[in-house]
């Protein structure tokens, strides 16, 4: 087991890490749409998925892996309704073969988040 650590992503808010690899799998945990420079959320959904993915972006790259190498994500939203406009940001981060996906709609998020993605992705 091997712990993944950035500081391009926000750093863990609880006894958690960021990620961990197992048998050639890293599996990220939730990424609130923190950004790691200023320890803020951006304003509006499609800034938070955008922030949270790029959150993603970095611990996957600090693994040596990519957007593509993700075969499974998890969405979990302050609300639903915000469902479009997540998956528009979200097309931008993927194509097809597109990664697996459970997204809920969820009572709270921490610190007031209008999102967290968590994924798992695979070594080639």
């Amino acid at each position: 087991m091997k712990t993944i650590k950035t500081s391009e992503a926000p750093a863990a808010v609880g006894p958690y890490s960021q990620a961990i690899e197992v048998n050639g799998f890293v599996y990220l945990s939730g990424q609130l749409p923190i950004n790691p420079r200023t320890g803020e959320f951006p304003e509006g959904i499609q800034a938070q998925v955008q922030q949270s993915l790029e959150n993603v972006r970095a611990i996957l790259s600090e693994a040596g892996l990519t957007m593509t190498d993700v075969v499974k994500s998890t969405i979990l939203l302050a609300d639903i309704s915000d469902f479009s406009a997540m998956n528009e940001v979200y097309a931008t981060f993927f194509s097809e073969p597109y990664p697996a996906r459970s997204a809920f709609a969820v009572k709270a998020l921490p610190k007031g988040a209008l999102v967290e993605i968590e994924c798992i992705a695979a070594r080639p």
